[in-house]
C-alpha cells in the first residue's frame, strides 16, 4: 500500500524533459501489458494509443502542437484516443465468457442488446462522451504506470486534432483524447506544487 501511495504522490506533471533519453520497448510493452486490467464500461477497452519515439515524426508532432517546448524534449508524445464505436466490437469481446460457460446464450444476447440498445439509443454523443470517458481512465493508469517504471510525464491537450489524425493516420470513430509527453524529469525546472484544494472543498457526503 505504501508504494502505491508514494507512486500517486510522487507523480506530477513534467514541466520539461532531459533530451535524447530513449525509453526501452520493454518499458512500453511492460505498462500496455499491465494496461489491459483498466476499467471500462462495460469491458469495451475504449482506448487506443499512438506512441511516437520517432524523431522526424516527433517533430512534426512538436508542429501540430504549437511547439510546446516539454514535446521537443520529451523521449516519447502518446496519443490516448477513444473509440466511438467500441460497443460494435462487444460480440467478439463477451464471445469468450461463452465459449468458457461464463454466460450461456440467453445472457449473452442480452448483454448485447443492452450495449447495443444504450450505445445507438443514446445516440452520437453518448458514444463519444463514453471515448473521452473511458479512455481518460485509461490515460490515467498509464502514467501510474509509467511513473512506477521510473518515468515522467505530462498530459496536455492543446494541440491540432485534424493535423495529428494525418499524421497519426487516427480513423474518424476515434477521439483523440490526450497527449501525454513522456521521458526523464529535468529537476532543475521543477516548482513547488500550486495550491490544492482541501478535501471538505470537493466532497459531499449526504
Amino acid at each position: 500500500m505504501g508504494e502505491f501511495i508514494d507512486i500517486v504522490r510522487d507523480r506530477r506533471s513534467a514541466n520539461k524533459f532531459i533530451e535524447n533519453i530513449e525509453i526501452p520497448r520493454k518499458v512500453f510493452d511492460d505498462i500496455f501489458y499491465e494496461l489491459t486490467s483498466a476499467p471500462s464500461a462495460f469491458n469495451l477497452q475504449h482506448a487506443n494509443y499512438y506512441v511516437v519515439q520517432n524523431p522526424e515524426l516527433k517533430m512534426e508532432v512538436y508542429e501540430a502542437a504549437f511547439r510546446q517546448y516539454k514535446v521537443k524534449t520529451s523521449s516519447a508524445v502518446i496519443f490516448v484516443t477513444g473509440d466511438k464505436e467500441a460497443y460494435k466490437n462487444a460480440s467478439n469481446i463477451y464471445e469468450g465468457s461463452k465459449m468458457l460457460g461464463i454466460l450461456d446464450q440467453r445472457e449473452f444476447d442480452d448483454i448485447i442488446k443492452l450495449i447495443n440498445d444504450l450505445y445507438e439509443g443514446w445516440g452520437e454523443k453518448f458514444q463519444h462522451d463514453e471515448a473521452v470517458r473511458n479512455s481518460s481512465l485509461s490515460a490515467m493508469l498509464f502514467m501510474l504506470l509509467a511513473k512506477d517504471k521510473g518515468w515522467d510525464t505530462c498530459p496536455m491537450i492543446y494541440f491540432d486534432q485534424d493535423k495529428i489524425r494525418e499524421l497519426l493516420n487516427i480513423p474518424d470513430n476515434e477521439v483523440p483524447t490526450l497527449m501525454i509527453t513522456m521521458g526523464k524529469m529535468d529537476t532543475t525546472s521543477v516548482k513547488l506544487r500550486g495550491a490544492r484544494k482541501a478535501p471538505g472543498e470537493f466532497t459531499h457526503f449526504l
